[in-house]
């Protein structure tokens, strides 16, 4: 429980602990920030990162001088890109062999989810999947497992880094530093969250009604 609070303070907190981080490391960060979106999207073991909060959060620190905006986006557009082409791999080799009903991570309904995702969308959904927390971690390694031809899978997945990546770094980048933003930051974290997670509740309740209607 401790761990976790300490988690849920950092999210919650992330312009707090990013400014942190500038100032113990310094040019550092760059590397740090490097690492975690490419964790995020390219290793199934870790889709509780943060991901979108943890992008307007750093293109809010750019804002303040700490890092330089355009570095940040073109350096978090391929820690992106590059998760994601791993994780397609990842799942080519595997498949879907790795997830099981009860396991912590890798639970079958995750990947469950991302199939119907997937066959609502079709190719779209890796572009799409940028901004669905969960489904983005898993919906590369779904198309590697169901042998997705990679050229296409790599066009949607650059034009997903690019709009992922662009529009929330920009947008902490334009607004993240405007008193009210600033002075409430952690409400505008929950918000960016619950607006992420939003899609995926709505085809969730969809999904149930579904069921419980056909049943």
């Amino acid at each position: 429980m401790e761990l976790l609070a300490q988690f849920l303070d950092i999210v919650l907190h992330l312009d707090k602990h990013l400014a942190i981080l500038a100032a113990d490391y310094g040019p550092w960060l760059y590397a740090i920030l490097f690492a975690i979106i490419f964790c995020e999207t390219g290793l199934v073991v870790t889709p509780f990162l943060p991901g979108d909060s943890l992008l307007f959060a750093t293109g809010a620190l750019a804002a303040g001088g700490a890092l330089d905006v355009h570095a940040v986006f073109l350096l978090l557009m391929l820690a992106s890109f590059l998760g994601d082409n791993t994780n397609y791999w990842i799942g080519h080799f595997l498949g879907e062999k790795v997830f099981r009903p009860d396991a912590r991570v890798l639970k079958t309904a995750y990947l469950d989810k991302t199939h119907a995702f997937y066959e609502k969308h079709g190719g779209k959904t890796v572009l799409l999947a940028r901004f669905a927390p969960i489904v983005r971690t898993f919906a590369p390694f779904v198309a590697g497992a169901g042998s997705m031809e990679y050229r296409r899978f790599t066009g949607f997945c650059a034009l997903g880094a690019l709009c992922w990546v662009g529009s929330f770094v920009y947008a902490g980048y334009l607004f993240g530093n405007i008193p009210v933003v600033k002075n409430n930051f952690t409400l505008v974290i929950l918000g960016i969250i619950v607006v992420s997670l939003l899609p995926g509740v709505i085809e969730y309740v969809k999904h149930r009604r579904a069921t419980a209607a056909g049943t």
